[in-house]
């Protein structure tokens, strides 16, 4: 029997704005996730799901990932371009998240829109599934997804991160209607 070792994926801790973020990176330095501390059983999940059993080994991100998420936090949005990722996950899904990467920073757009971008308009709810298994939070920018309201909707780091994102990034969000809260 020729049973395939589990894939080996180095795994580092960097301080952030917003919380410690969770560095997963590949042997060839290319980025493999990128989830919060406090999520750290929905990236081990999103990965089993992506790459089946991978062993996770602490070590240093290259620093060149690190300095580009630096700069991002610091205010130089276009910082982001320079990481080099790599994902797994289904056509549809990689579909999906290379869309993600063109919607410009200090924008939004609605699930709908992305469906219709993607000339699939009735896909609306498995383009909201993809964007919810995206494993490189941030660098594959789902935060940039809302709802149809203009309301903030689910994000895997939790709504306080996406509100904080979007801000960090100039996007202009509508208000909550009055005597209501669009919960954090």
């Amino acid at each position: 029997m020729n049973a395939r070792p589990p894939e080996t994926f180095a795994l580092d801790r960097m301080a952030t704005p917003i919380g410690t973020a969770l560095l997963v990176t590949d042997a060839d330095g290319a980025l493999r996730a990128l989830d919060w501390e406090d999520h750290e059983p929905r990236l081990r999940q999103l990965l089993r799901l992506q790459y089946g059993a991978a062993a996770l080994k602490d070590a240093q991100a290259p620093r060149d990932i690190t300095a580009a998420l630096t700069e991002y936090f610091a205010g130089d949005l276009a910082s982001l371009n320079a990481i080099r990722w790599r994902v797994a996950g289904t056509v549809f899904q990689r579909k999906v998240w290379t869309a993600l990467r063109t919607i410009p920073a200090g924008t939004t757009i609605n699930y709908g829109a992305l469906a219709a971008q993607l000339d699939m308009p009735k896909a609306v709810r498995a383009v909201g599934f993809a964007n919810g298994s995206n494993p490189i939070s941030v660098v594959i920018p789902c935060h940039r997804v809302i709802g149809a309201s203009g309301s903030l909707t689910g994000y895997g780091g939790g709504l306080p991160r996406k509100r904080w994102l979007l801000a960090h990034e100039g996007a202009v969000l509508k208000p909550a209607p009055r005597g209501r809260a669009i919960a954090a």
